[in-house]
């Protein structure tokens, strides 16, 4: 430990009381959209709805939940009765299909300590897109769980998953996790969910300088020609317990010169509009993508912000929406949800909410001067989710 981290201090801040509904007083009334496509001010579609299950995790990973500060005594777990139940998380994730979401992306925490999570899949696997099709649906998991309920999450209906794995030396994933969980028992979950046939699967490691940097070709290595897609993470400035700075953020360009050196590699095309790695393929002798040989991915939000096309909402798990991944605050649709609105009521207030989004926090911070720490009072990733 440097005497930097000996005297780090960390902000406790709960910054999750809800913006107004833009146009309220006018929810319910003609006029407003409630069905289709909506835009934002940058004319970007509402494509992809992230829904954390719980703020609870079993890990306690440095640059998302430290472990000096979400203690057992953590004074700012949401109570049981404060979650939205599995009816209510169904209900609104409708409502958003009905504005053009096509993807479903279930997060938390850790979203398999969820109780009978199996059951919200289900719900959520009997709903349609506007175009009358089952939506992707998908969980991001730090795999902890998954060797024994990777069976029962396929059979529920979900499609994918996406594990977060750090490092495969075992000393290094185990001093990132803080809780001394082995690697052996999360490679474990991701051949039982490859055997399940959740995929195709991905798995995203953040890269932290100085931390696991030395993981980045070991886990190429190991995934390359697996059928699993590694995508290599900035470390990013979300919420402000994890004390980050920008020296330690290894830009992805280094990933891939790094990777470069022992594995060639060729750019391949975006696979999906709004897709946020830059996507690698492994060459083959003639310098052609081997597909045999699969795929890397490097997601860049700290050096290269991809905020043009960002077609993400985040719902939390009481019911705050939030239009970017580094949000102060999110949008109070509790009351709607809890039974105080109708189905349109609701679908009109998230159409509003999106049509006055101009969120682009990543690009604005690529114009700020170069700072030596975060600042702000952004909502914690474990709160609404990667």
């Amino acid at each position: 430990m440097t005497e930097r981290d000996t005297h780090r201090v960390i902000p406790l801040v709960d910054a999750r009381a809800g913006l107004p509904i833009p146009g309220f007083e006018s929810i319910g009334k003609p006029g407003l959209k409630s069905a289709g496509q909506v835009l934002d001010q940058r004319a970007r579609p509402l494509r992809d709805l992230r829904i954390s299950v719980t703020d609870r995790c079993n890990f306690r990973c440095s640059y998302c939940m430290p472990k000096e500060i979400y203690t057992k005594d953590y004074p700012h777990y949401l109570p049981h009765a404060s979650l939205l139940s599995f009816e209510e998380i169904t209900r609104v994730a409708q409502q958003f299909l009905g504005l053009g979401v096509q993807k479903i992306r279930l997060t938390g925490g850790e979203p398999l300590l969820r109780k009978n999570l199996e059951q919200l899949i289900e719900q959520l696997s009997g709903l349609r897109t506007l175009e009358g099709k089952t939506p992707d649906l998908t969980l991001t998991t730090n795999g902890s769980l998954l060797a024994r309920k990777a069976r029962a999450l396929k059979d529920a209906g979900l499609q994918r998953v996406t594990i977060s794995l750090d490092g495969l030396d075992d000393a290094v994933f185990r001093r990132m996790n803080d809780v001394d969980f082995p690697v052996a028992d999360v490679l474990r979950g991701i051949e039982a969910a490859q055997a399940a046939g959740l995929g195709p699967i991905k798995v995203n490691m953040v890269v932290k300088r100085g931390t696991n940097e030395d993981q980045i070709l070991p886990m190429a290595r190991y995934f390359r020609g697996s059928g699993i897609a590694l995508r290599l993470i900035e470390y990013m400035d979300v919420g402000a317990t994890n004390g980050w700075r920008m020296d330690e953020v290894l830009p992805s360009a280094e990933v891939i010169a790094r990777l470069q050196q022992e594995l060639p590699l060729i750019p391949l095309e975006a696979s999906q509009e709004g897709e946020t790695a830059q996507r690698w393929g492994y060459a083959n002798a003639q310098g052609k993508h081997d597909v045999q040989q699969g795929e890397i991915g490097v997601i860049s939000s700290v050096t290269q912000a991809f905020c043009k096309d960002c077609n993400r909402a985040r719902l939390s798990t009481e019911g705050q929406l939030y239009l970017c991944l580094f949000a102060e605050q999110g949008y109070d649709l509790r009351g709607l949800i809890r039974g105080q609105g109708s189905d349109e009521q609701l679908r009109q207030a998230i159409a509003s909410i999106w049509q006055a989004r101009q969120d682009n926090y990543s690009e604005q911070r690529g114009r700020m001067p170069a700072q030596a720490g975060s600042t702000g009072r952004r909502i914690e990733m474990s709160y609404i989710g990667g």
